[in-house]
């Protein structure tokens, strides 16, 4: 479902001002299943899932945190900081 993360300079400043963190995921996958996959793995709550596909055809989910400062916790925990 999670791919990877998305790291770029408008993601690293989404997790510092938005508590979002940015991550690539399975074209097929959906909103929901990706909260329910976020959820499992890094045991924090999502308030909200955001989806887009680029122009080289990745899918890019944005998903905002409902605890404030989170997003810096897990971006530093998985080694985008």
């Amino acid at each position: 479902m999670i791919v990877r993360p998305h790291v770029s300079e408008k993601t690293t400043n989404q997790v510092d001002q938005n508590n979002e963190i940015s991550f690539v995921v399975l074209r097929e996958s959906n909103k929901s299943e990706i909260k329910k996959a976020f959820e499992h793995l890094f045991e924090e709550d999502v308030e909200r899932v955001n989806t887009h596909i680029n122009h080289k055809g990745l899918k890019i989910a944005s998903i905002k945190l409902s605890q404030a400062g989170k997003a810096d916790d897990i971006a530093i925990r998985i080694g985008i900081f």
